[in-house]
């Protein structure tokens, strides 16, 4: 216990350390103008979240049994769908129609669950087979696709770009100053140095959680506001004017051990967020879709760390006046041993781009062989699922 105890102390002050040196390092904001009245904001959850936690299938009767320790103190939606307790906060917006969930979706992303390719699969917007060429993201493809796009006025540059929008179509980027935060990228390191030793994986957790604490700290005493709330602000700031297209990621969703404290922790960043989005748009609150999307989801059994493992199918979150939510949208494929993929994950049954392209569709009009033509290099559209109001 010494030992482990000591390790934490040594990640946490060099979480602390290394992210005061490198400010700052937070993840940019990344903004469009477009000839749109609708607005468009996706959150990209680094580390792939466990959907089967945040919106939970209590009806399948294998989901419990599963589950023994994560499946308790669940928010009833209908009886068959429950949300994680900690996004209690966000329950007036899905009983308004205001934020849903889609379930058993994932990119075309598959088998190896790095997070480093997940994430930049999901990023590019791409197959396995096409992330080699691509070099700009989906949303910046989509804006190519727009006559007349305006890059917003820069205020500071950070030092990561998000892939997403990165591409000939003109955006600016913004990002805080990140005083007691690590950088995406410091994260991922972590995740990734630290992934095959439990010891070492639980005690990063522990600094990263340290880091994040302090936040909320710092925001509680009167100081600085928490990175992803100046994010969420300075964003509904944009969208307000000309700005309408917005994207930032939130990390700390890999949750391999400990997962109800780590994982309600990730979901406060997000209801924090989700909050000061809705809070600071005011009235265009009803013309904004926010989508809120991640690498992969994670093993279908909890592991013998009370946390969830790398996996395939997962859920997307959303929320905005501009969507139809207040349900949990997908064809469920059931958890029984003979539906899950490869014997230990939740099985997509739908591309999860295929949701992202019908909301802009909906929103912005664009027709389908532009959106599984140049913006998702042959996808298989299918069907609308009606997400747009």
């Amino acid at each position: 216990m010494a030992i482990l105890l000591d390790r934490r102390r040594f990640l946490g002050g060099l979480a602390v350390g290394c992210s005061a040196a490198a400010s700052p390092l937070m993840t940019p904001v990344v903004f469009a103008s477009a000839p749109w009245e609708q607005r468009l904001v996706v959150l990209i959850l680094r580390g792939a979240m466990d959907g089967l936690d945040v919106v939970r299938p209590v009806g399948d009767p294998a989901y419990r049994a599963m589950r023994p320790t994560l499946a308790q103190g669940g928010l009833p939606l209908d009886g068959w769908w429950e949300l994680h307790p900690a996004l209690e906060p966000l329950l007036p917006l899905w009983e308004a129609g205001e934020m849903g969930a889609v379930h058993a979706v994932s990119t075309p992303y598959r088998d190896r669950r790095s997070h480093f390719d997940g994430q930049d699969i999901l990023e590019a917007g791409t197959g396995e087979e096409g992330l080699a060429g691509a070099k700009d993201g989906w949303l910046n493809r989509m804006l190519q696709a727009v006559p007349g796009i305006e890059a917003q006025t820069a205020y500071a540059i950070g030092r990561e770009e998000l892939k997403i929008l990165v591409g000939a179509a003109p955006v600016s980027s913004w990002s805080p100053d990140a005083r007691l935060e690590l950088s995406p990228q410091a994260r991922r390191l972590l995740e990734v140095l630290y992934h095959d030793d439990p010891l070492f994986r639980a005690a990063s957790a522990e600094a990263l959680g340290i880091v994040d604490e302090l936040h909320r700290e710092g925001q509680s005493g009167g100081g600085e506001l928490a990175g992803h709330v100046q994010l969420a602000q300075f964003a509904a700031a944009r969208l307000r004017g000309e700005t309408r297209i917005a994207s930032f990621s939130l990390g700390g969703w890999d949750t391999h051990g400990d997962q109800r404290r780590t994982l309600a922790r990730a979901l406060r960043t997000l209801v924090e967020t989700i909050q000061a989005l809705r809070e600071d748009l005011g009235p265009v609150w009803g013309h904004t879709a926010v989508l809120c999307m991640t690498e992969f989801g994670r093993t279908a059994r909890e592991n013998g760390s009370k946390g969830t493992d790398h996996g395939t199918g997962g859920a997307m979150l959303f929320a905005g006046g501009a969507l139809r939510g207040g349900r949990v949208v997908g064809d469920w494929p059931g958890l029984g041993d003979g539906d899950l993929y490869a014997g230990r994950d939740l099985m997509p049954t739908r591309d999860v781009r295929a949701h992202a392209a019908w909301v802009m569709r909906g929103l912005f009009g664009l027709g389908r062989d532009v959106l599984d033509g140049a913006v998702f290099p042959r996808l298989d559209l299918g069907s609308d699922p009606g997400l747009v109001l």
